[in-house]
């Protein structure tokens, strides 16, 4: 099973893809599939190597805190 993770953008690299921060991993992922405009700080839900959606800070803090609790 995977799971899609919310990551925060920390640099916009070419060919539509993003240097991301998944908790300490630094990592690269596809912009494709992201419809709304992403800038450096943003959040987005990844899943292998593949950004899905942008989420807002509220969102991704929620989605965070319970992938925390689930342990």
């Amino acid at each position: 099973m995977c799971l899609a993770v919310p990551a925060q953008i920390i640099a916009l690299l070419p060919d539509n893809r993003a240097q991301i921060d998944r908790g300490g991993l630094v990592e690269e992922a596809s912009l494709a599939l992201v419809d709304d405009d992403v800038a450096v700080g943003d959040f987005v839900i990844v899943q292998v190597g593949v950004a899905l959606a942008k989420l807002s800070p509220a969102e991704a803090e929620e989605a965070l805190a319970l992938l925390a609790a689930a342990g």
